[in-house]
């Protein structure tokens, strides 16, 4: 098994897999870790995996040619007694720590989509270059390079949602890229006429990304809002202590947002507060671990009895594409 993860988090991916029993680490690179046997034949949750490809083939050459030609008759090789009747997903990846893996790695996808055509077309007009949204399993082809003369391809991957989303000019800052994507980790965004709790809100990312939408978002923070959040008629401003911040007697948010530079075991417990009081729906929750033990508070996370997501019938923790030294919880509250 190959896993992929955000470049620098490497030994954080690994440590969380050793931890869930999965397999040794028998090789690592700028984004990547593989795997030798490994226990089970599906991945678990993982935090800090972006994608897990199971049984990849790994494929030398010393040109584009080579890697493509190669490439293409594993895949037609794979496809014997498989039926493709709708889109398919055909995604390729490298480490842009490694300068010009990139382009050579596109020369080769170019180079195999040509012989693809000319031996299957109707099948090579199906492949979609997008990741399916949301978490869970897929059926394609996903190619990661790690290096120039190397890459591995699976027909099978584990997806963990995340992915690199577009920027807006309206929005007050880059945390707003973290609730787009969590909101595709999550399989559900908010809707027009719901409503939101935005705790710790300045300068107004995530409130602006509900208030684009159409929800309603009361922006709890002592601190300015800016941008597209700045006098939004969508977003109620409160200058309050987001610690202290509770609905009214009776009243239930659709969703809770927190993104606070603050100790993520306080945030946690400020969290738990709303779940076990059901004063929210859905959740959106940022924990920040540049100073904290990384894997113990995920562990906290993930399975003490007092965790937030006790209380959610849908849930998911993930190391975004946008995320740094934090990881976002993302859930749904069973009803």
């Amino acid at each position: 098994m190959l896993l992929t993860c955000q470049s620098g988090f490497e030994a954080l991916l690994s440590a969380e897999v050793q931890a869930a029993h999965l397999g040794a680490v028998d090789a690592s690179g700028a984004g990547w870790i593989q795997l030798g046997a490994v226990a089970g034949a599906e991945a678990p949750e993982l935090c800090f995996a972006h994608r897990a490809m199971f049984e990849p083939a790994e494929i030398a050459g010393d040109s584009v040619n080579a890697l493509a030609g190669r490439l293409c008759e594993w895949f037609m090789g794979t496809l014997r007694g498989e039926k493709i009747e709708g889109a398919w997903p055909s995604v390729w990846q490298a480490p842009i720590e490694i300068p010009g893996l990139g382009k050579r790695l596109g020369s080769v996808e170019s180079e195999f989509s040509a012989l693809l055509k000319k031996r299957l077309s109707r099948v090579a007009k199906l492949a979609s270059p997008d990741l399916p949204r949301g978490t869970g399993s897929a059926r394609g082809l996903f190619v990661f390079a790690t290096d120039f003369g190397r890459i591995h391809a699976s027909r099978s991957a584990w997806l963990g949602g995340q992915r690199r989303m577009a920027d807006d000019s309206a929005a007050p800052s880059r945390s707003y890229l973290k609730t787009e994507e969590a909101f595709v980790v999550l399989g559900r965004e908010p809707a027009e006429g719901e409503t939101v709790a935005d705790l710790g809100a300045a300068p107004g990312g995530w409130s602006y990304s509900a208030a684009k939408r159409g929800a309603q978002v009361v922006a709890v923070d002592n601190g300015p809002l800016k941008g597209g959040a700045l006098d939004n008629p969508r977003i109620e401003h409160r200058r309050e202590d987001a610690f202290r911040f509770k609905p009214a007697p009776g009243q239930r948010y659709d969703w809770l947002f927190c993104d606070m530079v603050e100790d993520p075991r306080r945030v946690l417990d400020l969290v738990a507060q709303w779940t076990r009081g059901r004063w929210c729906r859905h959740l959106v929750v940022n924990l920040k671990f540049g100073h904290a033990d990384a894997l113990a508070l995920l562990d906290q996370v993930q399975h003490s009895s007092e965790s937030p997501l006790r209380d959610c019938a849908v849930a998911h923790v993930r190391h975004l594409f946008h995320d740094r030294e934090e990881f976002t919880l993302v859930g749904s509250l069973a009803e």
